[in-house]
């Protein structure tokens, strides 16, 4: 079936058409990924169904460095909170892994770009969603790696509301005894979740402290710094690392930053606009 296509803002073309399953090489430039990640969000947010915007753009740059430098042929990367997925969508087409252009038909029938990742893109290790899995599915590969000796690296991205899934401390607790080298965790700690504050609904903090109680090394960075990003996610030998990236909900986008009602987000053409002129400003997306 072909893909179907929204109206509004046609991609740029920075963004070459590359058959599926190729990656073009070099890879981008992280900035001008993260950049491009949020032009993307905002166009399928722009589309008949909406997208999950806020922590999409909250986390464009962790997504950036970890697939335009970190992740290496081999590696695994698991998206736990899978409402981001248009971010991870953009980052995979820029990377060549499926054409740039069936971003437009995402959430739409017949689209493999579904609201959540579906296992079978390529660039997907699982589907997720379900928010307090991916961690635990992450432990599980990286588990799997140390038991045959192996050097494969796993990363993970977590929501901040997620972590009051007491699934991901499950996770936690195992990855920590068994000092599993390799893993990383970058939770996108922008501080909101669908009813509101993290701290009002269920506190997280000391986050830092939680983690390292669990046997993991703990990296509190600034989650829109990229150098400070791609320092703080590199691995260890020595066993899980957790990155808690302080991040912006809604970045780049004035009208959604730092607002609960940016979590879920279908915007109208004027408004498509106005945050592609906000993203284009100097400074607007850094």
């Amino acid at each position: 079936m072909a893909v179907p296509t929204t109206t509004g803002p046609p991609h740029s073309p920075a963004a070459t058409t590359v058959p599926a399953g190729r990656r073009t090489d070099p890879r981008p430039d992280a900035a001008a990924m993260a950049q491009r990640i949020r032009q993307d969000i905002i166009r399928m947010a722009g589309g008949p169904e909406g997208a999950h915007a806020g922590g999409s753009l909250s986390c464009a740059d962790l997504m950036a460095v970890l697939h335009a430098e970190l992740l290496r042929p081999g590696d695994a990367f698991v998206l736990s909170k899978g409402h981001a997925a248009p971010a991870l969508y953009s980052a995979l087409a820029q990377l060549g892994r499926f054409p740039a252009d069936e971003l437009d038909g995402y959430a739409r029938p017949g689209s493999r770009l579904f609201g959540h990742p579906r296992h079978d893109l390529p660039g997907v290790e699982f589907a997720t969603g379900s928010l307090g899995h991916g961690i635990g599915l992450s432990v599980g590969l990286a588990l799997a790696e140390q038991l045959r000796g192996g050097d494969r690296r796993v990363y993970t991205v977590l929501g901040d509301g997620e972590l009051q899934e007491g699934s991901v401390w499950e996770a936690a607790l195992l990855a920590g005894h068994r000092r599993l080298p390799g893993l990383v965790a970058a939770v996108d700690r922008n501080g909101l979740q669908i009813t509101g504050g993290t701290e009002e609904c269920v506190a997280l903090e000391p986050l830092d402290a939680k983690f390292e109680a669990f046997g993991w090394q703990a990296r509190t960075v600034d989650g829109h710094d990229l150098p400070a990003l791609r320092e703080a996610l590199r691995p260890s030998a020595d066993g899980p690392v957790a990155v808690i990236a302080r991040t912006v909900k809604g970045r780049g986008v004035p009208f959604l930053e730092q607002r609960v009602a940016g979590h879920y987000a279908k915007l109208k053409p004027a408004l498509v606009q106005r945050a592609l002129a906000a993203l284009a400003r100097p400074g607007g997306a850094s």
